[in-house]
Order: structure tokens, then C-alpha cells, then sequence
């Protein structure tokens, strides 16, 4: 059956060329259930004055663009794992007494052999240089080193201002890599990585902003490293974020238009209608300016979550619009004009656009009670943009198909029958619906066993994360961070924090000594080294035979305080233990933490007035990420059970809920398997793709349920599978449109937003089979078992 069959089909019952109202409709095809409660006449009303409707998108639109030029991106990393957890307010209060933490900048200089003379008045002019940018807090380098206590008030520099040359340099060199202070942490042992600190002051970050602080930083840098052999390139914290920042924005240019781009051609191939076209695509369009609009407007920041909105309502909005425009087609093909076309649109489509509009919002509310804010904050978000959506599609698809399609004769069911992109799809339809009929219990045994299969590699997903993977991996900071995990242990910093008590001295024997044994803890921790701490330098001044406290006092206030600020406290009431670890994957990272953590309660026990706290990013991210992707996996499996449960009380159906069980789990599970056997795990980005997919197939088992309800109402004898044969297109076009939008970010340089566009085309894909093949086959079943007919 082709649309020219199915056009005709429909001629059959009537023609009818005067324009009704939605209450004929309702005669005409049977009393509706009313599962939209009256929303969807929001478009009736919008058709009745068309010109002022336009004007109000006009005016909407307008606002919400102005809103879109407010919008900022929140590339903080820490803001993903913030919650009220006790973990993370002990990160808050490490990012307060150390603000250094959070806004160092890691200038690596590589080169085969970098300690000779020459080099190293490179890297001192390296220093000097970043010294004269107004960001710069202080700076940490080989060149802070001092030697040891002496009869001169402020110890000498390690390395002298001259800098010796031939046979003298030999010492100098081996000095510099043996020093406890820097050897090791700020120069490799083997002597051909060099690594610089720079902490920036973050009222300057806030005042001119990261793309400018980082882009003098690169200047100062590569002026003196240019025309040598010496490499260097920048990582930390503030670099990440403005390659993440970047990124985000590009990606949203770049993959978002190429998306639309797609779309639209792929539309014009089905519809061979420009203007049909325009209004399919106008209404996801206006629905992602409205939603992102808003967000800016209110002051909400994107961020490496929420900018997966844009995707979850182009597929929700593009869904349904898509399915409006097909009735819209449809009847003017049998000769109804534009207006009659449009209420019949509304009549038929609208209900099933309200109710999967606001049970997906319902569905996504229930993340509110998730314990990360940002999880909570997207729930919220995405719970509001749907309805955004809906809104959008019911009043732009019908005002501008009142407006635009002024010649209705040209759409009307020429009696030649041509090859054509549309046929096509109608033709696969006619096919799955005529197979699915006959091999009914076949396709729903293969549906169960897929789904159980699938299942269990679902549920054998271990959470993953790792830093890297929320980075651009082409860009130079996950370069530089590479070769600090080759030569020094890693850039990633884990942090023993000691906090005093009331009446506890920082250079009393209590303290001294509970920092020592702490410190030893870290030490033997695995994949721990470029330990600073006190401990380290009161080790030092030991030996060098200065042992006592008031000597180790006197050199740490001689120090430089940017040295010392990253271990000791303005009011010197909490100490650090800061170690170095590679990037590791979370599952791999959270035994070591919580190793420290659990070796740390002997040492709290002793010392009842000193708090004690294993913290820093990678420990937050190692505790709180498989929980909030447990988090998402929870609501996913929550939301699948509240939309299970409204589809029994909306469509008065049992049966109806049960059937949708399994074309909703199928795609998610499917994906799962695919993750399962790539080994990449359950990510954050898988997390959310498989959400995404699950907007497309709620939605569209809703719109199926809601056609075979009319079918059924209208009296046809096999209103399975002709509600099969009528979605079938409507369901591939939908697919194949968004598979294609969704799939171009696989080209991302976000590796978070590679395999979500990937993951994305697959659960799409799967979504697909388990609407148009796996729920019409249960219905099927349903008939046979029970007897019952579609009348």
C-alpha cells in the first residue's frame, strides 16, 4: 500500500470541501477520549485569528532571541557533582582556603634534553614573563626552590642568578633533579619535562574574562619557546574550561544547523513541498529558540548537561510536528482545504501531542529528587522546555499551514502513480504491517527475549568517568595533562585536608605529627606521587640537620606565599596533602580514595579535635559520579514506570500499559547491550542520550496508541495494522531525520558528545522497531487471544 492506495482509501468515505469544526470531527470519527483536555484546541483558536497569531510568535520570538544573546555557558567542572552532600561541602571549603586549587594554569615545556643553560633561562624568562600578566596570582616553577637555612635572613634560590656553565653546570643539574621541593614534581626525574604553575586571581577571571587571561598566557609562553625545540602547552583547570566552553558553543553552531540542514533535505525528499517543509521544521526550530530563549532570560547557564536540551526538543517537537504535518498532507490530498486540513490535524494529532507532551514533563519532574543539583536543575528544565514545545508545535503548525497553503489544489491525489521517497516509506510500512499481522507471536517472543537479553547487559553496566572524557581530546590540554601522567604522576590533585581545633598550634608536636602520619597514608596510596605538604619540608630541613619546630616555622614564612598558601592556610587553621594522580577511570579511582579514607579513622579517633577529609575533584568525581549516573539510570527506569502508569489511566487500558512495557525498555536496553560490548560503560553522556530516546518512543507509542484508538472508533476491521500502514511513514521519516541530526555530532571534538550521538542514532533506531513492530505485534496478539475485533 502506497500513499497513493491509502489517499484513496480515505477518498472513499467523503469528500468535503466546507470547512467544521472540531465538534463534527469528533462525530465523524467517534467520541474522543479527551486525553488532551482540551489543550490541543489551543490551535483552533490560533487558526481562527491567523495574521495575530503570527504576530504573537513574532513577539515571542523576539523576546526569547534576546533572551538566546544572554545565555552563557557554565564550563565549570565542578558545578556537574554540586549537591548537599557532606563530601562536597568539604570541597567548598577547600576552594575557599585554597582558591589557588581551582584556577591553576599548567604550563608543561617538554624537550629531550630541557636542564642545560641556555634552556633553563628560557624557562626563567618563561616565569618573568607571566609574572607581568595582571591575572597572575603567583607562580610555582623550578625557580622556587631556595636552599636550606642559613645565617642570611631569606635562604638563596636553588638555582643563582647566573647560571653556570660546562663542568660547573653538572652539580647545579643533579641538585635540581634531586630536590626534595621540586625534583619530581616541578622537573621529571629523567629531566625533559618542566612543569610551571600559574594561579590566577579570580576577580580578574571574572573581570576579563578566561579567552582573554589564557590567550596572554600562550602569547608570553610561545615567545620565548619559538624558533626552539622546546614544546610547550597548557592544561589546568581554567585551560579545560575554556576548551569545554568553546567547544559547547561551536558544537551547537556547527552540529545543531547540520542537523537542521539534514532534516530539511530529507523533509523536501518526502514532502516534494517547500512550504510543508518550512512548517516542519519552523515548529522544532521556534521550540529550541523559545526554550534556550527562556533559560537565558532567567539567568539559567548552560552547561555540559543542560546543552542536551537542544536535542531533546528538537526529537520531541520534530516528532510531533512531523506527525501534524502527515494528517495535514493527508487531507489535502483527499481535497479538504487548509483550514478543514488543519482541524482535522488537530483533532487527530493534537491529544496525543498534549499527553506525550506533559507525561514526558511529568516523567522528567521526577528528577527533582535527585541528590545533584545539576541533576535536579536539568530534570526541571526539561521538564518545562516539553511543554515549550508542545506549545510551539500547536500553534506555529497551524498558523502557518493556515497561511502558507493557499493552494490547496496542488496537493490533491494526482491519478498517476509516480516512484517517490514517500512511496517508498509507505511501502516499507505496508510490508511491516502485513508481516507483523501474520507473524505476530514471532515478533513478540523476539521482542521479550531481545529485551531480557538486552536487559542484562543493561544492568551489568558499571558507571564510568574520567575528566578526559568531558574534554576536548584534539585539543592541547588533554595533551599536556597526558604527559604529565607520563613524567610526574599526573595533574589530577587529591587532597588530605586537616582541619584544626579550637586552641590547636600549627607548629605544636600534635599537629606536626599528625600531618606526618597522614602523609604517610597518601604515600603508600597506589598511583599516588608529587606529594607537597609541611611534612615534606619539615623531611627536608630534617635532612639537612635543621629539626626543630621553630626553625621549620622560620623558613615557611620566608618562603614565597604562593608556595606556601597551597599548603597552609591564610590563618594557618588547615593544612594540605596534596599527591598527583593520572586521569583514571572513577571505578578505578574510588578504591583508592576511599582506601585513605578508611586508613584516616584510626588517625580521627587519636586526634578528636582535628577533622580530617579526603578531598579535590577527582575524589568528589569518584565518590559522586556512579551515584548520579545511578541517579539518572533510576529516573530513567522511574520515568519509564510513570508513563506506563498514565497510559493505563488516559487510555482506560490495562492492556495498553502492558503492551507499551516493552517497546519503551527495548531501545534502552538495546543501547545498554551496545555499551556493554564496547566496554565503555554507563556514562553521563550515555546516560542522557538514553533519555533522549526515550522522549522519541514515549512519544510515539503514545501517538500510535492514539491512532489505533481512532482506527478502532472509526469502525476499520483491521485497525492494527492500518494504524501501522498510516504511522509506519510518519515514524521513519521522523527517524531517519533525527538519526541524521543526532548523529552528525559523532564528529564532535567533546568526546561526552561523540557517544551521545552515536548512542543516540542507535536507541532512535531501536525506539523505532519497538513502536512500529514490537507494540503493534502485542495488539495483534491481544485479538487472537481474546477474540476481540476492532470494531
Amino acid at each position: 500500500m502506497d500513499e497513493h492506495t491509502i489517499a484513496r482509501d480515505e477518498g472513499a468515505q467523503g469528500d468535503r470541501n466546507e470547512p467544521q469544526s472540531l465538534e463534527e470531527s469528533s462525530q465523524k470519527f467517534g467520541t474522543n477520549l479527551g486525553l488532551g483536555l482540551g489543550l490541543e484546541r489551543i490551535g483552533s483558536v490560533a487558526i481562527r485569528r491567523p495574521g495575530l497569531s503570527l504576530l504573537v510568535i513574532l513577539l515571542i520570538s523576539l523576546i526569547t532571541g534576546y533572551g538566546l544573546t544572554r545565555i552563557n555557558v557554565d564550563d565549570s567542572l565542578t558545578e556537574l557533582f554540586r549537591s548537599d552532600s557532606l563530601e562536597f561541602k568539604k570541597y567548598e571549603v577547600l576552594t575557599k582556603r585554597f582558591p589557588a586549587s581551582e584556577y591553576d594554569v599548567l604550563i608543561v615545556v617538554e624537550h629531550p634534553d630541557l636542564l642545560t643553560p641556555d634552556r633553563i633561562e628560557r624557562l626563567r624568562e618563561i616565569t618573568l614573563e607571566l609574572d607581568f600578566i595582571e591575572a597572575n596570582r603567583g607562580i610555582i616553577s623550578i625557580f622556587s626552590a631556595r636552599e636550606p637555612p642559613s645565617d642570611q635572613p631569606i635562604p638563596a634560590p636553588l638555582i643563582p642568578a647566573e647560571i653556570p656553565k660546562g663542568k660547573k653546570f653538572a652539580p647545579l643539574k643533579q641538585l635540581i633533579l634531586n630536590d626534595e621541593i621540586v625534583g619530581g614534581k616541578m622537573i621529571s626525574k629523567d629531566g625533559t619535562l618542566a612543569l610551571i604553575v600559574m594561579a590566577l586571581k579570580r576577580e580578574t577571571v571574572a573581570k576579563e574574562g578566561l579567552e582573554t587571561i589564557i590567550a596572554n598566557i600562550r602569547t608570553a609562553v610561545n615567545e620565548q619557546v619559538g624558533g626552539t625545540e622546546m614544546k610547550a602547552t597548557l592544561s589546568g583547570p581554567p585551560v579545560m574550561q575554556l576548551e569545554i566552553r568553546n567547544a559547547v558553543l561551536a558544537d551547537r553552531l556547527i552540529y545543531n544547523s547540520l542537523g537542521f540542514i539534514l532534516g530539511t533535505i530529507v523533509c523536501l525528499f518526502f514532502f516534494r513541498s517547500i512550504s510543508l517543509t518550512l512548517i516542519t521544521i519552523a515548529a522544532p526550530a521556534l521550540a529550541i529558540l523559545w526554550s534556550l530563549g527562556s533559560l537565558g532570560l532567567v539567568g539559567i547557564e548552560l552547561n555540559l548537561f543542560l546543552n542536551v536540551i537542544t536535542p531533546l526538543i528538537m526529537v520531541i517537537a520534530y516528532s510531533d510536528a512531523t506527525h501534524m504535518m502527515f494528517v495535514i498532507r493527508r487531507h489535502l490530498r483527499l481535497g479538504y482545504n487548509r483550514f478543514d486540513a488543519v482541524k482535522q490535524a488537530i483533532y487527530e494529532v493534537g491529544p496525543a501531542c498534549v499527553l506525550t507532551s506533559f507525561t514526558t514533563a511529568v516523567a522528567l519532574s521526577s528528577l527533582i529528587f535527585a541528590s545533584s543539583a545539576l541533576i535536579r536543575t536539568f530534570g526541571v528544565v526539561a521538564a518545562i522546555s516539553t511543554i515549550i514545545s508542545f506549545l510551539a508545535v500547536i500553534i506555529v503548525v497551524p498558523v502557518l499551514s493556515v497561511l502558507l497553503l493557499h493552494n490547496e489544489a496542488k496537493f490533491k491525489v494526482s491519478t498517476t502513480k509516480r516512484v517517490s521517497f514517500g512511496n517508498l516509506l509507505s511501502s516499507g510500512a505496508s510490508w511491516i504491517g502485513d508481516s507483523v499481522r501474520e507473524h505476530a507471536l514471532r515478533y513478540a517472543l523476539a521482542g521479550y527475549l531481545l529485551t531480557i537479553v538486552f536487559g542484562a547487559a543493561y544492568l551489568s553496566l558499571e558507571p564510568r568517568y574520567r575528566l578526559a572524557d568531558q574534554v576536548p581530546d584534539r585539543e592541547e590540554a588533554i595533551a599536556a595533562s597526558g604527559a604529565l601522567d607520563d613524567k610526574l604522576t599526573g595533574a589530577n590533585p587529591v587532597h588530605i585536608m586537616i582541619e584544626l581545633g579550637e586552641g590547636k598550634r600549627l607548629y605544636s608536636r600534635e599537629t606536626l605529627g599528625l600531618i606526618a602520619e597522614a602523609q604517610k597514608i597518601m604515600e603508600k596510596s597506589e598511583n599516588m606521587g608529587n606529594i607537597w605538604s609541611l611534612e615534606v619540608l619539615r623531611r627536608w630541613l630534617i635532612d639537612k640537620g635543621e629539626i626543630s619546630a621553630e626553625t621549620l616555622k622560620k623558613y615557611v614564612d620566608v618562603l614565597p606565599k604562593t608556595l606556601t598558601r597551597r599548603f597552609i592556610s591564610e590563618d594557618e587553621k588547615t593544612v594540605l596533602i596534596t599527591g598527583r594522580m593520572p586521569d583514571l577511570n572513577a571505578a578505578s579511582l574510588l578504591p583508592v580514595v576511599d582506601k585513605i579514607d578508611k586508613q584516616l579513622r584510626l588517625l580521627r579517633i587519636a586526634h578528636a579535635d582535628y577533622e580530617l577529609s579526603v578531598t579535590g575533584l577527582p575524589a568528589i568525581a569518584a565518590r559522586n559520579s556512579a551515584k548520579m549516573i545511578g541517579e539518572l539510570g533510576f529516573g530513567l527506569m522511574s520515568t519509564i514506570a510513570i508513563v506506563v502508569a498514565l497510559i493505563a489511566v488516559v487510555f482506560r487500558s490495562f492492556f495498553a500499559a502492558l503492551a507499551s512495557i516493552i517497546p519503551n525498555l527495548f531501545p534502552i536496553f538495546a543501547a545498554g547491550a551496545v555499551l556493554y560490548i564496547t566496554g565503555y560503560g554507563l556514562q553521563f553522556s550515555s546516560a542522557v542520550a538514553l533519555t533522549v530516546a526515550f522522549g522519541l518512543a514515549v512519544n510515539d507509542t503514545i501517538h500510535f496508541l492514539h491512532r489505533l484508538h481512532l482506527e478502532r472508533q472509526n469502525g476499520h476491521k483491521d485497525a492494527v495494522t492500518r494504524t501501522v500502514k498510516l504511522m509506519g511513514p510518519v515514524l521513519m521519516l521522523t527517524t531517519i531525520v533525527l538519526v541524521l541530526g543526532l548523529a552528525v555530532t559523532a564528529f564532535s571534538g567533546l568526546p561526552s558528545l561523540r557517544m551521545f550521538g552515536w548512542l543516540s542514532a542507535i536507541t532512535l533506531i531501536a525506539a523505532f522497531i519497538g513502536d512500529i513492530v514490537l507494540l503493534p505485534a502485542y495488539f495483534n496478539l491481544e485479538k487472537r487471544i481474546t477474540g476481540r475485533g476492532d470494531e
